[in-house]
């Protein structure tokens, strides 16, 4: 199954965006008919519109469909469902989760890497899943207090402050957030200069979040009726890459498929993810192709659908759901 990356020629709220990465190689008058964005946050998570605000702007982007991704959280998806069937558009219900794991690198030295795992259509109430990513959630708001607490004592932050950056109904407070608040308060220009100067992981401010464990997170969305697809894993947003030995394990623990086209893995990177989904499915394994925004509104450059998934492969996304 070929794999089409996709970039808008008319982004939408051109004040809040800039232009995608130039490596996209993709026609500018590319059709979208039939094309998915399945990686996208709303102001429930670390988004910064309302779910009122975004769908339209999805549905003016062309796009046949989409998935709401929001941070930990399923509380969008019975208002994004009901908002995609007034825009005419197929709605796919998804959630993204923070995994860590732990390894040595080539130094012998002992590190931790962080990584994101989108989940499709699983049981939001009575699974394990559920209520694993319950206690996570619950856990954000300490951990988003101690951080604002380490820099208040060199910045003018206070936890107020984060909470005047949270979006209504938001269920998930977090670094974006504080991000916003240190914008507002004249520290920093934008939130991409707050992570790479005071947010980073590993800087004096960070305080570690509870996180699944990656080969456990994809287990428990299986077992909870859902389908697994590993976001940007070549991203370095968040330390090395991931390796393609690690990939190999999550996919014999269950991953669905693999988040290629996205603006932080490289054109290099694709290749080799590309190579190595090949490889998988030679091997008799499937392993899906997906392509996304990982839109956040004002909160990132990321425009909707700068990257897409084909019709085909969200067929088998449902397929997969039906079958467990």
């Amino acid at each position: 199954m070929t794999q089409t990356e996709h970039r808008n020629s008319a982004p939408q709220n051109t004040a809040q965006q800039v232009p995608p990465p130039a490596e996209s190689g993709a026609p500018e008058n590319l059709n979208r008919a039939g094309r998915y964005d399945l990686h996208i946050h709303s102001a429930i998570s670390d988004g910064t519109q309302s779910l009122t605000e975004l769908v339209p702007l999805i549905a003016r982007a062309g796009l046949a469909g989409f998935a709401l991704t929001d941070h930990d959280t399923t509380a969008g998806w019975a208002q994004a469902a009901q908002l995609a069937d007034e825009h005419s558009l197929d709605f796919l219900p998804g959630a993204e989760f923070s995994c860590r794991y732990r390894y040595t690198d080539g130094e012998g030295r002992a590190r931790t890497k962080t990584i994101h795992l989108l989940a499709y259509g699983f049981d939001p109430v009575d699974s394990e899943l559920a209520h694993r990513v319950e206690a996570i959630r619950a856990s954000r708001a300490g951990r988003a207090q101690a951080i604002v607490d380490r820099l208040a004592a060199d910045y003018p932050l206070t936890w107020d402050d984060v909470l005047v950056q949270v979006g209504e109904g938001n269920a998930a407070v977090g670094r974006p957030h504080i991000a916003d608040a240190l914008v507002a308060a004249g520290v920093v220009a934008d939130r991409s200069e707050a992570f790479a100067k005071l947010l980073y992981t590993g800087s004096p401010y960070y305080v570690p979040q509870q996180a699944l464990d990656p080969l456990e997170a994809v287990r428990l969305v299986r077992e909870a009726g859902g389908v697994p697809v590993i976001a940007h894993p070549m991203s370095t947003m968040r330390g090395p890459a991931l390796s393609l030995e690690y990939l190999g394990l999550m996919v014999d623990a269950g991953l669905a498929g693999v988040e290629v086209y996205h603006r932080e893995n490289s054109p290099e990177d694709r290749a080799r993810l590309l190579e190595f989904i090949e490889g998988q499915r030679a091997a008799g394994r499937e392993v899906l192709v997906t392509g996304s925004s990982d839109y956040h509104g004002a909160g990132k450059p990321n425009l909707l659908g700068e990257n897409t998934t084909d019709a085909v492969t969200v067929a088998r996304i449902r397929e997969q759901l039906a079958a467990q």
